[in-house]
């Protein structure tokens, strides 16, 4: 970063310059743990010399305080993959069911618009289809930070909800599922083939939001992937130029995700992930009738504060996840 050239290549050197930041963190991180293990080793050493309430209840604090932090930076060191670091592009699409469905759909994509601000994370919502009467048809969204892939594709899957609908008169139970998944925003320095004979772009006029110009203009942008039938769509630039440049960003990240997926299957690998990613193998429950609870059926860790959880508290299911995955695959 020091040589007089550095920034002749900006696209190298923003690389460079995120990979020097995450190591910086890292270092950071590491230095604090070891101030931490020191810390608690001092409280050990005094209470093998001296049984103290005081001191018990000073270290018990202590340890609550640093558990959260642990937990964090220990997560940190399960995402080695090649795109962990990554941002993200989260997508949201509703099961069978109409509106009640639709409406879970949306509280999901709250859900995880609020995770991100307490991430400390940009979004950026890509497309936006709503409901005929309420929630969302699918709603695909950027998730801007570091990590942000490799915490976000432990959400992957299908999410059921069980309540008493508020869209039924008669006041009676009901199930609704949706769908999520993730794909890696993928960085400039790893290359996806796209041969320009392989695509078809379409142009519609958009839906929503956005006043006189989204109803008289063909901005939105339809792109279709021929050999794969990945389909990817952006409506929220005003200019039909900027959404087809965004739509083929989200398409190279899901190529290169598909791409992963086939190496994947090639090595036999996909068969244990099939129960986290197909649809009606639902990966987590959230239940807020007759009980109050949210479970991960992948590693049965549960809370009853639902609340909590739909308001983006969701990083002890990712952590839990994270340490579950590990040891599974060691």
């Amino acid at each position: 970063m020091k040589q007089p050239d550095f920034w002749e290549n900006p696209q190298q050197a923003k690389l460079i310059t995120k990979e020097v930041s995450s190591l910086r963190e890292k270092k950071t991180e590491y230095n604090k743990i070891i101030d931490i293990e020191e810390e608690l080793a001092t409280y050990k050493l005094l209470l093998a010399e001296e049984e103290s309430a005081e001191f018990l209840q000073e270290a018990s604090r202590k340890l609550a305080e640093y558990e959260k932090f642990i937990d964090k930076a220990e997560t940190r060191f399960l995402l080695s993959d090649t795109t962990d670091n990554n941002s993200a592009v989260l997508t949201i699409h509703p099961g069978a069911g109409g509106t009640e469905s639709q409406d879970w759909a949306e509280m999901l994509f709250r859900m995880y618009t609020r995770w991100a601000e307490k991430q400390n994370y940009s979004t950026k919502i890509i497309d936006y289809q709503p409901g005929d009467e309420a929630g969302i048809k699918s709603v695909t969204m950027e998730i801007d930070g570091e990590y942000a892939f490799g915490y976000l594709k432990c959400e992957i899957g299908i999410h059921r909800l069980v309540r008493i609908s508020p869209f039924n008169a008669q006041g009676k139970r009901q199930t609704s599922f949706a769908s999520v998944y993730v794909y890696p925003m993928v960085e400039d320095d790893i290359e996806v083939d796209i041969n320009p004979k392989d695509i078809k772009i379409d142009t519609y006029r958009a839906s929503g939001a956005g006043g006189q110009h989204v109803n008289t203009t063909d901005s939105a942008v339809r792109i279709t992937h021929l050999p794969t039938n990945i389909i990817v769509q952006c409506q929220n630039e005003r200019s039909q130029i900027k959404n087809r440049e965004t739509a083929m960003k989200i398409l190279k990240a899901r190529l290169y995700q598909h791409y992963q997926e086939q190496k994947e299957k090639e090595r036999q690998k996909l068969e244990d992930d099939k129960t986290d990613i197909g649809w009606g193998n639902q990966i987590r429950s959230y239940v807020f009738h007759p009980y109050q609870m949210v479970k991960d059926h992948r590693t049965n860790h549960e809370t009853g504060n639902t609340s909590a959880v739909m308001d983006g508290d969701i990083n002890e299911f990712i952590y839990t996840f994270l340490k579950f995955k590990a040891k599974k695959e060691n």
